[in-house]
């Protein structure tokens, strides 16, 4: 059998091979083509953005909190500071599986319910690449447990930052308040560039009255970092600007004695410098630890301050309204003599009981049987009740709430902290709009007094009586008298001009209830006698027993015991000094006192103690008293029972409106 060999057709294999040899360059230069097109696209068309992108996966940027500003008394003393601390802070992202980290994390470093409420919270109003804070306030302990296992923990890092702290603990609580961790509803309303990175707001006081002026502008700094998202090194920083500074003209040794005046008493007690509106001390008892609330309180402080009876959160001297008594009485004279109903001469017979023309109903005078015929200082040194019953009869309610108006009753004083109480002044007005009655006669008689429908807070009461010792000129109630920024030498005072002319048009009307409210405090009658003794300078003074409850039925009530007393009146007692140059105006006020003078007095004598001592004993232009011989101090007389008798029920119990 014959084999054949195929012929090799070698022109047909070199079309072939060039015709693949083609293709294969074809498909070479249209990869090369696309290659170069891609190249095009990535390194110059959109070069600017993945160098970003590339940059990004290298460098991460953060935020720098600025430093929230200072807070000082007058005397360049500290109250609110700002100390290094530590906290966790995970960035979502970077964390796979968030419930198991936590569980994991807490066995490490423990975590409080809390902690893990706060955190949650603030998670859900968090963008995911953006660290939220977890634990606040480590210690070192812990911060050196967590560095052994930090590699057991992607995207959570500790990180320093600064804490608010209240050098003075309690003492200005209520005053300068306190700052706390930024929470849902927070976010939705700051601004978020500005807050970028800041983890507390002001909550209360002057924190939250001054949020824009003591937080300040954040900077930031870029971080390399390695693929686990750990930074190495820092590649630039662009610092924050700080908050400002606040200079209050609080006193902080003067306010540390009004608060030890009320021995744990609740009340409340505020002193304004009449020339300037300046307030100088501002004391609500009980109080808090401000401190507390800083970086998130525990249930179980909170809970104990918010059952505690007492209720230390409530700023009885900003918010709490009581009806002010006798210490009105002094301006509602003022009101007679500008007004034109009454002279400095005219006298009323006090017999015990006052009654309105055409009624057998008897509102009772201070003390049983009435004092005799008294003029205006006479009235008022005594607080003789029917005097001021005639008085605001005649003016009528509508004159007489007119110019009770000008001292700032029945609204907002304007003091430079939020949430302040606006009281009520009777009016016919104010009875029509809210409990939509007539007004009766009887209401205009108890008005007289400080007593029906009358609620007043005792910064507004401070503040009438501040700007009655300046000789009627208003000036706001100021807590900041000056702020420093970063790149001020000295602070920066700020300006407080008077409201308006003063108040009082006949500088003689003013002489006639000073010298009424200097008798109260120097004459043989007075019914704070006792309180000026070894004082070196002129005090004027008005007591004031404002009932809590009416009287339910016409008896006398013989019952002396001063803690029942204690159980039925509010004890208010105001003063100013040097009477013969004002220069500090104080309302003291006592929840719980059976008479103003004794109970409330001795605390205003206190507080004025601590200024004069501040001052060192002298004050310029101002005439010292002669020294009173030991043994010649005159006895108080002890008041009659029951001050007065309404119609109406007694109105402003502890933080109610009527």
């Amino acid at each position: 059998m014959k084999i054949r060999r195929s012929i090799k057709d070698n022109r047909g294999e070199s079309i072939l091979f060039r015709r693949r040899a083609l293709a294969g360059f074809v498909l070479i230069l249209l990869g090369l083509c696309l290659l170069i097109a891609r190249f095009t696209f990535l390194q110059v068309m959109h070069h600017d953005e993945f160098v970003t992108r590339s940059q990004n996966n290298r460098v991460k940027p953060r935020a720098i909190p600025p430093a929230r500003g200072l807070i000082y008394d007058r005397n360049g003393i500290l109250l609110a500071d700002n100390v290094p601390a530590f906290r966790l802070e995970v960035v979502p992202e970077q964390v796979k599986d968030m419930p198991a980290l936590l569980t994991r994390l807490g066995a490490v470093v423990p975590l409080g319910q809390d902690d893990l409420d706060a955190f949650h919270k603030q998670l859900e109003q968090s963008r995911r690449f953006e660290s939220v804070p977890l634990k606040m306030h480590l210690t070192e302990d812990e911060i050196d447990r967590f560095a052994v296992n930090r590699w057991r923990f992607p995207g959570v890092d500790v990180v320093p930052y600064l804490t608010r702290r209240y050098p003075q603990g309690k003492l200005f609580a209520h005053v300068v308040g306190y700052v706390g961790r930024i929470d849902a509803d927070d976010l939705d309303r700051l601004d978020p560039v500005r807050y970028k990175g800041t983890s507390h707001v002001g909550r209360s006081g002057l924190e939250r009255s001054y949020e824009d002026v003591l937080h300040g502008t954040p900077g930031y700094e870029l971080l390399e970092v390695n693929a686990d998202g750990r930074t190495q090194r820092v590649l630039e920083t662009h610092a924050p600007t700080p908050g400002k500074n606040l200079y209050l003209s609080l006193d902080a040794h003067l306010q540390k004695a009004a608060e030890m005046a009320f021995d744990g008493r609740p009340g409340a007690a505020v002193a304004i410098d009449p020339r300037n509106g300046q307030v100088l001390a501002m004391v609500s008892v009980p109080t808090f630890d401000p401190n507390l609330f800083v970086n998130g309180i525990s249930q179980p402080d909170y809970s104990a301050l918010t059952n505690n009876p007492d209720k230390p959160l409530y700023n009885r001297a900003l918010r709490g309204v009581y009806p002010p008594g006798s210490t009105v009485k002094p301006l509602i004279g003022l009101a007679g003599l500008e007004t034109g109903m009454r002279k400095p001469g005219d006298t009323v017979l006090s017999t015990g009981v006052f009654y309105i023309p055409g009624q057998s109903r008897g509102y009772r005078d201070d003390q049983r049987g009435g004092v005799g015929t008294v003029n205006l200082v006479q009235a008022i040194e005594m607080s003789v009740n029917t005097y001021f019953y005639k008085l605001a009869m005649d003016m009528g309610i509508d004159r007489f709430s007119a110019f009770m108006g000008k001292f700032g009753f029945g609204r907002p004083t304007g003091i430079d902290l939020l949430g302040e109480s606006s009281g009520v002044l009777p009016s016919r007005e104010w009875k029509a709009a809210n409990l939509h009655q007539p007004w009766y006669p009887g209401e205009t008689v108890i008005a007289g007094i400080g007593q029906g429908f009358w609620a007043v807070t005792p910064l507004q009461l401070a503040h009438a009586i501040a700007t009655f010792a300046g000789h009627g000129i208003p000036y706001a109630p100021r807590l900041v008298m000056a702020t420093q920024g970063v790149a001020s030498a000295k602070p920066q005072p700020l300006a407080n001009p008077p409201s308006g002319p003063s108040l009082i048009r006949n500088p003689a009307d003013w002489d006639v209830v000073n010298q009424g409210m200097q008798m109260v405090i120097y004459g043989d009658k007075g019914t704070g006698r006792k309180l000026g003794i070894g004082f070196p300078y002129l005090m004027a003074g008005k007591s004031g027993t404002a009932e809590r409850y009416s009287r339910t039925s016409d008896a006398y009530n013989n019952n002396r015991n001063t803690a029942y007393l204690a159980s039925r009146h509010r004890a208010w007692f105001v003063a100013y000094a040097p009477a013969d140059n004002p220069q500090i105006a104080v309302a003291a006020l006592l929840e719980s006192g059976a008479w103003g003078a004794e109970a409330a007095g001795p605390i205003v004598r206190k507080i004025l103690d601590a200024w004069l001592a501040s001052h060192g004993g002298v004050i310029p232009g101002s005439k010292r008293l002669p020294t009173v011989p030991a043994g010649s101090e005159q006895q108080a007389p002890v008041p009659d029972i029951d001050d007065a008798t309404e119609d109406v029920p007694a109105q402003a119990s502890t933080g109610a409106t009527p």
